[in-house]
């Protein structure tokens, strides 16, 4: 096992990070931006090291300075949490160059599954379905026209390099199509330096539903059952759970081993998500694979009982899995609501600022993971998540109460801050979601001009 970890991140999952550490017996190393030099994570780690201003390139994106401060420190190993360097192979490959481990897969399936059109063909190659479209970049509108005659409108465009639900333009007519793929290159060079795109048909009423993965080794690869993450805004997701209310076990056991057989063709080692969209008769299709961990990990941690991130750092310390396929049991259910720092009200802008009042809910299966305390300043410069709410019920009705009471627990007030809060409560009060018959157009359909659901 590891002697000392750098965890390569801030905020909430630095925070996790650290304590899955801690109780393994490896000393910490928390890095910070001028931004957070007052931060949880800092309070908590063994040592600290300021890695530069608030800016992202200059702190947390950069390299030079975070693998600097992993020899000054004598770490070695690099927990990469999710975000900002966690799928970059470059990185990854500058660890290895500097006898550093990095927590997570090898740079060259990170390399390939970065790259959506690869990964389209290599889970085509390994038998997982996909959605009619290409898989590889197109070259020219004449191209994206032709192909889009022949599958059927809507399509989507999507960035190659893309991630985060961004670099994605969904067009319903064919006249559009054209002005959509010179925008939606240039929007991917400018976001990810890369102007490839490819198109695929776009499914409406679709839910959004991930397969967490585990693979060490030693040829050992198993899931964890599935996520829905149906209920999103621009893309991004809102609230998360285990099992989907739609998933039963038969579909359960092909969507899982179809994940497994991914994992398994690329060489895959570590915790991963294979997403996948599912369409109203059970039939599935392969979106992409997340070659870290997920935001939304902790719903598999209550249903499974199973520490994720500590099963990660062992099997990038090549301990072999302590995981069974067998032996992988999911018992009730989970849900998490991400708490943001933003206005739903006015399009869901980040509302930073300083947290006078963060009085956090309490009680049997109730989990927060969040970096925040009351008097902690939400800064401008990175992501506006600032908790997540996990609930664990014995039945999913029982997880919906138990959210529900906890969400009116949550008080968070500060000048200028809003949060999505009440966001929460009104989807959880909204009879679609109630039945668990929502899609990803939920929110789009039913946000009315204040931000909540009618």
């Amino acid at each position: 096992m590891f002697r000392k970890v750098l965890v390569a991140n801030r905020g909430e999952i630095a925070l996790r990070v650290l304590r899955a550490c801690k109780e393994l017996g490896i000393r910490t190393v928390a890095v910070y931006s001028t931004a957070d030099a007052d931060s949880l994570p800092v309070r908590l780690a063994d040592e600290s090291v300021c890695i530069g201003p608030p800016a992202s390139r200059l702190s947390y994106l950069n390299v030079p300075n975070i693998i600097g401060a992993a020899l000054k420190t004598g770490a070695d190993a690099i927990h990469p949490g999710y975000g900002f360097l966690s799928e970059d192979p470059y990185f990854a490959e500058i660890c290895a160059d500097n006898g550093i481990t990095f927590v997570g897969p090898p740079p060259e399936v990170m390399e390939h599954l970065g790259d959506k059109s690869t990964a389209r063909k290599l889970m085509q190659d390994a038998g997982l379905p996909l959605l009619p479209g290409t898989v590889s970049p197109i070259v020219s509108a004449e191209e994206a026209l032709a192909l889009a005659d022949e599958i059927g409108y809507p399509v989507v465009l999507k960035a190659s390099a893309g991630g985060g639900g961004r670099g994605i333009t969904v067009v319903q007519r064919r006249e559009d199509l054209p002005e959509a793929v010179r925008a939606t290159r240039a929007n991917a060079q400018a976001l990810f330096k890369d102007a490839a795109i490819y198109l695929e048909k776009y499914l409406t009423g679709a839910r959004h539903i991930e397969v967490q993965v585990m693979a060490d080794d030693y040829g050992t690869v198993v899931h964890l059952g599935e996520r829905d993450c149906s209920v999103q805004r621009r893309k991004q997701k809102l609230i998360e759970e285990s099992p989907s209310a739609v998933v039963d076990a038969g579909l359960r056991a092909r969507i899982g081993q179809a994940a497994v057989d991914g994992a398994r063709s690329v060489g895959y080692r570590g915790a991963g998500t294979m997403e996948f969209l599912l369409d109203g008769e059970g039939r599935f299709w392969f979106m992409e694979m997340n070659a870290r961990i997920q935001v939304e990990h902790p719903v598999t941690e209550m249903v499974t009982g199973v520490d994720l991130v500590r099963e990660q750092l062992r099997v990038a310390a090549g301990e072999p899995m302590s995981l069974r396929q067998e032996t992988i049991d999911l018992r009730g259910h989970a849900i998490e609501c991400r708490i943001n720092a933003e206005n739903a009200a006015a399009g869901f802008a980040p509302t930073p600022g300083r947290l006078d009042r963060f009085d956090v809910p309490g009680g049997p299966w109730v989990r927060l993971d969040t970096h925040c305390l009351t008097g902690t300043r939400v800064p401008p410069y990175y992501d506006s998540l600032i908790a997540k709410l996990i609930v664990w019920g014995p039945d999913r009705d029982a997880a919906l109460d138990r959210m529900a009471r906890a969400l009116d627990e949550f008080q968070i007030e500060g000048r200028g801050v809003h949060t999505t809060i009440e966001l929460h409560r009104r989807v959880l009060e909204h009879p679609e979601f109630r039945a668990g018959s929502v899609t990803t157009q939920f929110l789009d359909q039913y946000l009315s001009g204040n931000g909540t659901p009618p």
